[in-house]
């Protein structure tokens, strides 16, 4: 600012104003002090006019970088906050970073609120953290409810991929999922759910496993060594875990879906591959992401009503990985 004002012939409280846009200046004070800052590159300094706010508008964001839709998701809430002036500070769960070290982390940058993506819900810093500010649990139902929360609609997506699956004459459908979070057993139970309203609750068969590569493969593996009949589709819990079933099928020498139909959670791009084309329940990546941003500006505007639960639609995207079964089921 001193250099601007020596430059401009100004008092360095003048330059001060012109850049705080505060009244007092003139409009051809305004427009000197503006073009010698141009010049110069000056740029005021957002950190520090923040700080004497006492704000950071920075919203934190604790996620796992392997989870496709969470990336989705957080790559759309860059853009979506922006527009309201908050930034995102990045905090990615990994093997050696857990829930409770990611949120403390955050928390330590003054975030002024956190989206945490599937946390642990023993987690004290999660704890800690929705006393202090507002926090957004997404990804699945959040078992506490302590915080507001935006999920799919779980028990929707698995009626819709059941009712697909029956009007093309499947009976045995098998289930891969059922562990891990909450998710993963809310899951289960949707497609429990869904095969009792079916009339195929003799059908039920739940391959208990987690969401990635190895679990579809084990999957899989188990359809393939079972004695008796095979289940003419296979429900999975991710895309992920689909896609693991799909290559585990074909290396035994089963054509999906010719042998086996496959379906896949989450319609992401794994899902969307050639080599996959899996159909898949879609997970509306821009229907979370304007429920969270919603609430997030409601809290941080003030708004202490009770807790929110949104829950998000499901739509089903048919591709090749579905047929009807050989022989009528």
């Amino acid at each position: 600012m001193h250099d601007v004002a020596v430059r401009a012939g100004v008092s360095r409280q003048l330059v001060s104003l012109v850049m705080r846009n505060r009244p007092g200046p003139s409009d051809a004070s305004r427009e000197k002090v503006t073009q010698v800052a141009a010049e110069l590159g000056f740029h005021p300094h957002a950190s520090a006019r923040l700080l004497r706010q006492n704000r950071t508008m920075l919203i934190g964001v604790c996620f796992v970088m392997q989870n496709a839709f969470q990336n989705d998701c957080v790559e759309q809430l860059f853009p979506s906050l922006r527009r309201h002036g908050f930034h995102l500070a990045l905090g990615p769960v990994t093997r050696d970073r857990n829930t409770e070290h990611v949120i403390a982390e955050l928390m330590e940058q003054r975030v002024e609120a956190l989206v945490a993506f599937n946390p642990d819900p023993a987690s004290a810093a999660l704890a800690a953290a929705v006393e202090r500010i507002p926090v957004v649990w997404l990804g699945e139902r959040d078992p506490v409810g302590r915080c507001d929360n935006v999920h799919v609609d779980e028990q929707q997506g698995l009626e819709q991929v059941i009712t697909h699956l029956v009007e093309l004459g499947h009976r045995r459908i098998s289930y891969a999922g059922g562990e891990q979070g909450v998710a993963g057993p809310d899951r289960a139970a949707a497609y429990v759910s869904a095969m009792r309203a079916a009339g195929l609750g003799d059908q039920v068969d739940v391959l208990l496993g987690g969401f990635d590569d190895a679990d579809g493969a084990r999957a899989a593996a188990a359809v393939l060594g079972r004695p008796g009949p095979r289940p003419t589709a296979l429900v999975c819990c991710s895309d992920q875990s689909a896609a693991a079933a799909v290559t585990t099928f074909a290396r035994h020498g089963l054509s999906v879906p010719d042998d086996i139909s496959v379906v896949g959670f989450d319609d992401g791009r794994v899902a969307a591959l050639p080599h996959h084309d899996l159909t898949s329940v879609r997970q509306d990546v821009s229907a979370n992401v304007d429920a969270t941003t919603e609430i997030l500006l409601a809290r941080l505007a003030g708004d202490a009503s009770a807790r929110r639960v949104l829950r998000t639609p499901t739509s089903l995207t048919l591709r090749s990985s579905v047929a009807a079964p050989a022989g009528g089921g």
